[in-house]
């Protein structure tokens, strides 16, 4: 039956873009159910059939973009050999996914707080990218690319300058796409020029 999975993939995939531009014209706390439901065309039994909350809603646009870089990354990851320059690649490869997906990056900044679950959910996230950047340094020390040093408050400055460069980019406006993507690449080269043997 693909005729009747896709029409329900279409289906779930409008809920989701309405309640995308929803989210970002009103914002998540002042977007009702019953405002994606009018703004989808469909009835509240077909929402109720995708999703049970605005909360899975959020989840499930997060996820789809989180998991965007995660590939992108392991993209960048398995065809980039030197280290040093995967160290400030993978950044690039990071940046370009929110530049190429800037609702999606809008809709990310301004996602902290707004529950627990969400909370809970992009702490996987950022624990995951964290992660990543301490393998590639660990990897990088073990091959002796990279000097021998802490490992942790290396990653966690790396997601710290991200975050802040897309914030400043999204949602303070103080700099353009090009500026943010200067600010973690400048960063990052100097990070990694330090960092190598």
């Amino acid at each position: 039956m693909p005729g009747k999975v896709d029409k329900m993939q279409v289906k779930r995939q409008r809920i989701l873009d309405c309640s995308m531009q929803l989210f970002l014209e009103k914002g998540y706390i002042n977007t009702s159910i019953r405002d994606i439901i009018d703004s989808s065309g469909y009835g509240a039994s077909t929402f109720y059939r995708y999703f049970q909350s605005r909360e899975e809603i959020l989840k499930t646009l997060l996820a789809e973009f989180l998991d965007t870089i995660v590939r992108r990354v392991n993209k960048l990851f398995a065809s980039q050999e030197n280290l040093s320059l995967r160290f400030i690649e993978s950044k690039r490869a990071v940046l370009e996914v929110f530049i190429e997906n800037q609702q999606m990056a809008e809709i990310y900044s301004r996602s902290a707080g707004i529950s627990p679950e969400i909370d809970s959910f992009l702490h996987c996230f950022d624990q995951q990218y964290i992660g990543y950047s301490s393998n590639n340094i660990r990897y990088g020390i073990e091959k002796g690319i990279f000097k021998d040093q802490p490992v942790l408050p290396i990653a966690h400055a790396i997601l710290g300058t991200i975050k802040y460069a897309v914030y400043r980019w999204i949602v303070l406006n103080e700099i353009d796409a090009e500026e943010m993507m200067e600010l973690v690449l400048s960063f990052h080269e100097s990070l990694a020029a330090g960092m190598l043997r």
